[in-house]
């Protein structure tokens, strides 16, 4: 039908042949452009946003906030692509007047070859808006579902966001290249071999990679944790797909592959908010060991770092080679290596201080020597026996016998 309309409207055009007649259309078909170009393709540009904003991405089905969109580039668009068709087609019509129906015809076929390119380039513009709006809106879920759900943290939270990103702009460019015609199996070949070469020679940064999204999802740590592993102690710096980040108590920054992360032997001192630690303390034989005990219960209590709850405890230990050893068992919260190191130094300083009070000592090391029974025991020797033993045994030396 449309090919019909144009055929008659070529029809009509090349009937008119009078001068004043073509100068009459020609002057018509200009203000037809003019006007179409000025007026009428603006305003009908504008009122087909206001309509798909309004009516199609207002429904209460589409998670778009449409007013916040950026609609300047895509109106434009398909503002100038509609203003060069217009001045195409009065082109053609105005040299069909004049009889040049040949180059009429060589402009609408220069027109018609671009018409798809057009289109292409508008397609591919529409698939890069609708990955950007799709981020959005997959943003937007997943900070719902993180602040409604414990099951996701603000590090998982941006590690998936990544990959969803990934996911999305992977599937933008591959419809891209679907609509330019690309050929997509060959492409999908070339890059199963150089995935194929890249990972035979960056297995350990892929396995690195995989055991990343395993420590995301099974959560041994979060950051800001203080934790022991690899030989390694200190509070968690940050956590990427490749290596984890801790910093020890001297400052340093300890770089972790994940794959070796991952088959470590984890050690989570704050995940529960509490650490019990303890404090070994010596005392005499001869101390009266329950005296001692209370002594240092008392001494823990009294450590403003030390809780309440669960209650300081104190255990003989062990029978030491010249005490009795104590364990004082005590718990602190929020743990970390500096609180753990000011709770345990007030608790060495209160407990000796109330041992002092209470006169208990803490033996220094003793040693107990005996003599074997069939060598006459263990004998003391003062200095003056030994000096008058020397004085009373011969000379031995080889002296002169004859007295010169």
């Amino acid at each position: 039908m449309i090919a019909t309309l144009l055929d008659d409207f070529q029809a009509f055009l090349e009937g008119i042949v009078t001068t004043e007649a073509r100068l009459v259309a020609t002057v018509v078909l200009l203000g037809i452009g003019v006007t179409t170009v000025a007026f009428v393709a603006p305003r009908g540009v504008k009122l087909v946003r206001q309509f798909v904003v309004q009516r199609v991405l207002a429904h209460e089905r589409v998670p778009v906030d449409a007013t916040e969109l950026n609609w300047q580039v895509p109106t434009a668009l398909v503002l100038r692509v509609t203003q060069a068709v217009v001045v195409g087609g009065i082109a053609a019509s105005t040299l069909v007047v004049w009889g040049y129906v040949g180059a009429a015809e060589r402009l609408l076929g220069v027109i018609g070859g671009l018409v798809p390119r057009l289109v292409q380039v508008a397609v591919t513009v529409g698939i890069a808006a609708a990955a950007v709006v799709g981020i959005d809106v997959l943003e937007g879920w997943l900070e719902e579902y993180a602040a409604e759900s414990d099951a996701i943290n603000e590090h998982q939270k941006g590690i998936v966001f990544r990959v969803l990103q990934v996911l999305v702009v992977t599937a933008a460019a591959v419809g891209a290249l679907t609509v330019w015609g690309v050929n997509l199996g060959g492409l999908f070949v070339g890059a199963g071999f150089l995935g194929i070469v890249i990972g035979t020679a960056a297995r350990t940064t892929l396995g690195s990679l995989i055991a990343g999204f395993v420590l995301m999802f099974s959560r041994p740590f979060e950051l800001g944790d203080w934790v022991a592993l690899d030989g390694q102690e200190g509070i968690v710096a940050d956590i990427t797909i490749v290596n984890t980040r801790i910093r020890n108590q001297y400052g340093e920054e300890i770089v972790l592959p994940n794959d070796k992360v991952a088959n470590a032997t984890i050690t989570n001192r704050s995940r529960l908010g509490q650490l019990r630690l303890s404090v070994d303390v010596g005392v005499d034989y001869d101390a009266d060991l329950e005296r001692a005990e209370t002594v240092v219960l008392e001494a823990l209590e009294g450590v403003s770092t030390v809780l309440s709850n669960p209650t300081p405890q104190v255990v003989p230990k062990s029978l030491g080679d010249s005490a009795v050893v104590l364990e004082c068992r005590f718990w602190i919260d929020n743990p970390s290596a500096a609180r753990r190191t000011v709770a345990t130094a007030a608790v060495v300083r209160e407990v000796k201080t109330a041992l002092d009070e209470a006169d208990v000592k803490i033996p220094y090391p003793q040693r107990e020597l005996l003599g074997r029974e069939e060598a006459g025991g263990f004998r003391v020797e003062s200095d003056q026996r030994r000096a008058d033993e020397r004085r009373t045994t011969p000379a031995t030396d080889g002296g002169d016998t004859d007295g010169k």
